[in-house]
Parts: structure tokens; sequence; C-alpha cells
């Protein structure tokens, strides 16, 4: 059996939805259907969640909301009247756009993440209803009745381990189960979303629940490339990748999948297949906890993210101070601040953080509180900062890599800030300017690749 998950760009319209349906029924073992809500149709156009975004302030602020809600309605008419659905099922999911702002919410929170939802959940019914208008024995499978439960976290919900027990019911479904990306419900079933990546995430949910023999991710690309295409003109293509590969190279900067989003298909051992709803006839990439080892590249792919920040920190025989790193480390525990990485030397210390953790305000109060419990000699923020990652599992067997990325680099008069290697065999870390992220990356590519 296979959970299939479709990306917003593939169900913007009823044209793409078409192609959805096409794809369902190609393939018999595809039983359950993760939906995202519709996507953007054209460049400039917006998404149903974004409008959502809006429709759901507008109310916060008790503006006038007819002119979001008759946009929001136009967009899934368009798709329903596609296929034909009549009215009188239409006009369930436009009553449900119109009374959003009627029912209960614990807060505003709430009420954004429930606005947020239903572009999901209203466009899984919408696709429930042109499957079985095109004579699929499908059915719409809301979150609640699933047994998805979540933390009570409106915008950044976790899945409850609880949940997979229920979720494996429905694996012997005679009927195809169309089901919401991005939200479940909390024990006091409020709406909470997921974070970035939602939809994603919700597939490998499902997946593991019911122990999908694959979990396949359709999205607009043929495979996932070696680097990010807007920089390098046909990069190369992906075939095949690990778990491991995937997480680095995510938190890294690759827009495919947030860094999180896989984890209950790696927990579960399900293979992922991405694969392009335009070309579904494409292999697309697999990612599995294990591959094939390969002599024809050392790198699986290269990525470069400018989220981060760092605290550099100086003080002569600081490798001597018994508790020096605790102290700091409690002080940042104390705001609530994690780190990312640490790398030190014998008297400087290099901490670098998620830059959305911060603010002005709360840097005066770290370089103080650091500042008057280990006195050093030196310490200050840096901003300008970006982090690159070449990633690859064939790296562990081969000499010179690290050598060969960093000639490439210094060839490009790219200065680096920081290297850190050691923690993980797969991927060797650079500290660049911002300025010279995307040049680097470029360099690095020609590399390995060329």
């Amino acid at each position: 059996m296979k959970v299939i998950k479709f990306g917003g760009s593939s169900l913007a319209s009823s044209t793409q939805l078409q192609k959805v349906l096409s794809i369902v029924k190609a393939d018999d073992q595809r039983r359950v259907v993760i939906v995202s809500a519709p996507g953007k149709r054209f460049a400039g156009d917006t998404k149903v969640t974004d409008l959502l975004i809006q429709y759901a302030r507008q109310t916060i602020h008790r503006q006038d909301t007819t002119a979001i809600v008759d946009t929001i309605i136009d967009r899934y008419a368009e798709i329903g009247h596609g296929f034909g659905v009549p009215d009188d099922q239409l006009e369930p999911i436009f009553d449900i756009i119109r009374n959003l702002p009627k029912q209960p919410y614990a807060d505003n929170t709430y009420l954004m993440a429930a606005f947020k939802a239903h572009g999901e959940r209203l466009n899984a019914q919408l696709v429930a209803a042109v499957f079985q208008k095109s004579g699929l024995n499908a059915r719409y499978l809301d979150p609640k009745e699933a047994g998805m439960v979540v933390t009570d976290v409106p915008d950044d919900a976790q899945i409850i381990d609880s949940s997979y027990q229920n979720l494996a019911k429905w694996a012997n479904s005679d009927k195809i189960l169309v089901i919401p990306g991005f939200f479940a419900y909390n024990r006091n079933g409020q709406i909470c979303t997921f974070s970035r990546g939602g939809s994603d995430i919700t597939g490998a949910i499902l997946a593991r629940g019911v122990n999908a023999d694959r979990y396949e991710n359709f999205t607009d690309v043929d495979a996932i490339y070696a680097v990010n295409p807007s920089l390098v003109a046909q990069p190369a293509a992906i075939a095949e990748m690990t778990f491991r590969e995937m997480r680095e190279l995510s938190y890294a900067g690759f827009s495919v999948f947030h860094d999180e989003a896989l984890i209950p298909a790696i927990q579960g051992n399900i293979t992922v297949n991405v694969k392009n709803t335009n070309h579904p006839e494409a292999p697309g990439t697999l990612i599995q906890s294990t591959k094939a080892t390969s002599t024809k590249y050392p790198v699986t792919g290269i990525a470069s993210s400018s989220s981060f920040c760092s605290l550099y920190l100086r003080k002569y025989l600081l490798n001597k101070e018994v508790g020096f790193g605790r102290k700091i480390l409690t002080i940042l525990e104390d705001h609530h601040v994690s780190y990312e990485h640490m790398p030190s030397g014998i008297d400087d210390l290099t901490i670098i953080f998620d830059e959305h953790q911060l603010t002005p305000e709360l840097e005066k109060e770290l370089t103080a509180e650091i500042s008057a419990a280990v006195h050093p000699d030196e310490l200050y923020f840096t901003h300008d900062y970006s982090i690159l990652m070449i990633v690859g599992e064939n790296m562990r067997n081969r000499v010179g890599i690290m050598s060969r990325a960093a000639t490439a680099l210094a060839d490009n008069n790219i200065k680096l800030i920081m290297v850190n290697q050691g923690a993980s065999e797969i991927s060797i870390m650079f500290g660049v300017h911002d300025r010279d992220a995307d040049q680097a990356v470029i360099a690095l590519y020609n590399e390995f690749f060329k």
C-alpha cells in the first residue's frame, strides 16, 4: 500500500487536479491521499493559505471580510465546477468559509491556526467529492476521526505517539482515504497546525501509521537536485539518497522538505519517493535508510542557509576553566535559547544560533549576562553569517574531500570563518559571509560535480 501526498502546486486548479486524479487511478496501491491547500496557479497568484491568513487578520481586527471570502470561495468553486461537482455539494464548503469567524477559539493564535488549517481541510473534502464524481471509491477522512492527536501548541504541534495505534486501524480500509495535511487536534478538540512543511509531516505520519510500503511525495520537480537549480543551470539529479543525507541537506537549506518533515517516515523505515505531478512517469528521487555505494560522485548534495548568526567569545586559558561552557549554556537555557553548533579552541568559542530566536534586546541581555558570568576578553555577535554543507554517504570512504572543498573556495576568493567536521562522517560544514554564500555553493558544485 502507498501513501501519497500532493503539494499546493499540484492542487492549484481543476487542470492540476485532473493530473492528480490520473495518478491515483494509475496505481491501485495508492490508497491514502494527503492533500495541501490550493497553491499558486501562476506567477503573481496567491496561495489559498495566504488568503486565509489575510482573512484571519481581518477577522481579528474586525474589518470587512466580504472581498476575501469571495476570493477564497472562487478558488474552490473553480476546482469543483471543473469536474461538474453539483452546487449542493459545494455549498457546505462555502458555508464553512463564511462561518469561520463565528466559531469559538481559545485565543487569536488558535483562531489563526484554525483559519489556516481550513485550506487543507476544505480542499480534502472537495478532492474526495471529485474522486467520487469520477468513479473512485473514495471518502474524506478528518484527522479527528482518523485518531490524530497532537500536543497543545497552536502553530507548532507534535504528533502524540498513541496516534499511530489509531491510524493503524485504517490500513485495511476498502476506500481511498483523502486526508487533509498540515493539522490535527489537541486533546481538547482544538485545531493545531504543524510547523513549516506541515502537509509533508502529515504524509509521513500516515505512512508510518498504516505501515505503508512507500510514501510518494508529489511536487513540481522531477527529482531532488544536488544543488539549488536557481544557482546552477540543469544540476545533477539525485536518484537515491539516505534519510541522513536528506536531514542534513534540509537543515542546511534544501527547500524540498522541512528538516523535520520526514522524521515519522524515518522512524517507520518507510521508503520515500519524491515525484513530479506534471511528469509522474519520471522515477524521481528515492529516500531510504541505506543506498548502494556510488563511484560517480563523492558528494550527494550541497546546500546553504543564511538564517544563522554567531556569538564569538575569546578568553585566555578558556580550556583550563572548569564549568566555563556550563555557565554559558545555563544562561541560554534561562532565556529559552537553543544553539545549533559550538566549535571551540583553547582560547576561543563560537556559538551558532538560528537567528530567528534572537532580537536586539535579547542579544544585549545575553551579552551582559555572559560577560558578567565568564569575564571574556572579547565577545560579540555576528549576523553576516551563512552555513554551507556538503553531504554524502560516500564521503566517509574518500580521502581529500576537505582539501578539495577548501581549495575550491580559496580559488574563488571566499573566506572561511568556520569549519566543522567530526560529529557526522557524511557532512562537512563551512561558515562564510552571507555575501559569499551563493558563489561558494557554485564553486563547490563545480568542484564535485563537474
